[in-house]
């Protein structure tokens, strides 16, 4: 029986590596070798016992970059030694969310690396739908892809109009890469942070001159003054702070989209007077479709989007164990990290 090496956390705070034995394909499965994992949020939560609704024994990683292995009979659109990236989401089919064309929000939801195992090991098998070949993405961009599809569903679901002003709040690793997908779909953005040097990397890496450091600047003064007094008419939160989630009701425009990007395990309020006042539109935004990750990765090959200032610390497989506590620590400065596999 082959076996590949595997990385499981078991607890909170607590990995351990052990042979398991290869996955056999089920029907319409393909066997991949993951190349690079992207450590989320979500893992480093989940690690460090933070994540809510996290069952344990599990193997982290959906940000997931690979190499076909093997293939079902009859795939045409695929073949061995394809570098591809892997959606993680896996819809039940059959639920109305799923009948709607949105497994991103599928009632039975199952996204690899959370609900089930995911990608912190040698091989997995998955359904050869979930895959999607790259002829110029390297394993770095493919295994950002999804934390991008993340801030590019939001961005859809915004329906930026063109040079319409647009306020993305929390320059971390999703919203870094939100950003850029807003200014493709030609919004002027301005990103704020507590972090200077989150907004560096958006200013000086990604090209976003107008910034906001909160709790320096004043957010309501410099957002008049950048949208000449009418304030952003569509706001991304994207800081998973339940404080800034409900300050960002009074920086939206009359007629504006807020979109919570962020989830938390709290409750959000707002005085409904501002809110209707402006004639809000709240909307949330959950995971990516694979539709999603199609345009991020067109995006990357064309130029588009930058992902490479985003990844600032990685190891190889083998030093996990090591290494990773470390990144759940602020003083670190990860921005995002990845395993080499």
């Amino acid at each position: 029986m082959e076996t590949m090496k595997t990385l499981t956390c078991e607890t909170p705070g607590k990995f351990v590596m052990s042979e398991q034995p290869v996955p056999v394909p089920k029907e319409g499965e393909a066997l991949v070798r993951i190349t690079r994992v992207g450590i989320c949020g979500t893992d480093l939560h989940a690690f460090a016992g933070n994540q809510p609704f996290f069952n344990y024994p599990r193997v982290l990683g959906h940000e997931l970059a690979a190499v076909v292995e093997k293939l079902p009979e009859g795939v045409t659109d695929l073949a061995v030694g394809d570098a591809v990236c892997i959606v993680p989401v896996i819809g039940c089919g059959t639920c109305v969310a799923c009948r709607n064309n949105k497994p991103n929000c599928c009632v039975n939801i199952n996204l690899r690396g959370v609900h089930s195992d995911g990608g912190m090991c040698e091989y997995m098998a998955l359904p050869v739908d979930n895959l999607i070949k790259s002829e110029s993405l390297n394993p770095d961009q493919l295994a950002m892809v999804e934390c991008c599809a993340i801030g590019a569903h939001a961005v859809r679901r915004a329906q930026i109009n063109p040079g319409e002003k647009v306020l993305v709040v929390g320059a971390g690793p999703i919203g870094l890469g939100l950003m850029q997908f807003a200014r493709v779909a030609g919004g002027d953005v301005m990103v704020m942070d507590v972090s200077d040097k989150r907004l560096a990397v958006a200013r000086e890496s990604l090209g976003f001159e107008h910034t906001i450091q909160a709790g320096v600047d004043d957010p309501k003064e410099k957002l008049a003054e950048f949208t000449n007094g009418d304030m952003p008419t569509v706001i991304f939160d994207c800081t998973g702070n339940p404080k800034a989630m409900m300050d960002g009701f009074l920086l939206l425009g009359h007629t504006g989209r807020y979109v919570l990007v962020s989830l938390v395990t709290a409750d959000i309020t707002f005085p409904d007077p501002e809110f209707h006042k402006r004639e809000t539109t709240l909307l949330s935004s959950r995971n990516a479709n694979k539709e999603d990750f199609e345009w991020v990765m067109d995006c990357m090959a064309q130029g588009k989007v930058n992902t490479d200032p985003m990844v600032t610390h990685r190891c190889q497989f083998s030093d996990t164990i090591d290494t990773f506590a470390s990144w759940t620590k602020p003083e670190t400065g990860v921005v995002k990290a990845v395993i080499e596999i």
